[in-house]
């Protein structure tokens, strides 16, 4: 495994990111504790949850099958760099309750509290904002986040799905009361949906922020979606099945999948190595279900593109280029 700093500061991480997000509704208690051992035994020690994943009557599940897996001791708590979220509600069914999501100082201080319970551990390495909260002022959301640095609860702050200029907007507001601000976006981000490039990713890479793509293979769609749909008989489901009734798309994917046979390469490790390629990336979040798609990911941190492949790929999925220019002149 390689490792990288997360982005500005001296924490180092692996390249790849595990994420938990089916642990519970599609993968089982055991089978979720082989996946976490299998990767850390790879030398992947980030791993990265939220506290509603579970979904649902099961909100906080994913955190409580992450905190038996640490329970059982061996190293595995110290060796893991711990990555959760806050932000969606956590009330169950059709009763809401004030307080209960968003960034408030309140919610953060109770979901924490919650989170830590759940995960069986006194702290977390990496909080995440899960999506902007355009009720609470960023005064009072580091104001909160200090109090939980200063209880020794949290050691830094992240943010998810946030606008290049919220990003400016946060770490502007940190760095005029003398605090560490975002040290992590995690986003959208890969060869099919690339508009992160202008203005996500220059505002991280601006602020010192090591970017952390979510959905690298884009709901399987850059996994070899046709490939596998012819070898199975089947077609394909969910977000591939609607992505390839874009008569444009399915031309760009298959295009994508022919470049990749002439040269002999995996789709899926393709789209994970073309992400750590990329200008301020930290690395990519894979959710692998089994063995194989684990040894897949790994695979993709060793995997070096040549020029003539990157170019490919560049004209098969163009991005957007930088702001202004693509939309001005």
């Amino acid at each position: 495994m390689k490792y990288t700093q997360l982005g500005r500061t001296g924490l180092k991480v692996s390249r790849l990111v595990l994420g938990t997000m089916n642990f519970g509704p599609q993968t089982s208690e055991p089978e979720s504790h082989a996946i976490l051992d299998a990767a850390l035994g790879a030398g992947i020690n980030f791993v990265d949850t939220a506290n509603v994943y579970g979904w649902g009557e099961n909100k906080g599940r994913t955190e409580e099958i992450i905190g038996t897996w640490f329970a059982q001791g061996g190293g595995r708590r110290e060796k893991t760099v711990l990555a959760t979220k806050v932000y969606g509600s956590m009330s169950r069914g059709s009763e809401t309750w004030p307080n209960e999501d968003r960034l408030s100082a309140l919610n953060i201080r109770r979901a924490v509290d919650a989170s830590l319970k759940r995960l069986q551990t006194d702290y977390i390495d990496l909080y995440q904002f899960h999506h902007v909260d355009r009720l609470t002022p960023f005064e009072e959301i580091w104001q909160a986040v200090e109090v939980l640095v200063q209880q020794g609860k949290i050691l830094y702050a992240g943010s998810s799905n946030f606008p290049g200029w919220k990003i400016a907007q946060a770490n502007e507001t940190a760095a005029r009361h003398g605090r560490l601000g975002l040290v992590s976006e995690q986003c959208l981000y890969n060869l099919a949906e690339r508009r992160a490039e202008m203005e996500v990713v220059p505002a991280a890479e601006a602020y010192g922020l090591g970017v952390i793509p979510w959905s690298p293979l884009h709901g399987g769609l850059l996994g070899g979606a046709i490939r596998k749909s012819a070898d199975s008989g089947r077609t394909a489901s969910g977000r591939s099945a609607d992505a390839l009734s874009n008569s444009t798309v399915r031309a760009q994917v298959q295009a994508y999948e022919d470049l990749l046979d002439k040269h002999g390469l995996e789709p899926g490790e393709v789209a994970l190595a073309w992400l750590l390629t990329r200008p301020g990336v930290t690395g990519p979040i894979v959710g692998p279900r089994t063995q194989d798609q684990l040894d897949s990911a790994l695979r993709a941190v060793e995997l070096e593109l040549s020029e003539e492949v990157l170019a490919g790929l560049d004209e098969i999925f163009p991005g957007p280029g930088p702001s202004p220019e693509a939309f001005a002149w």
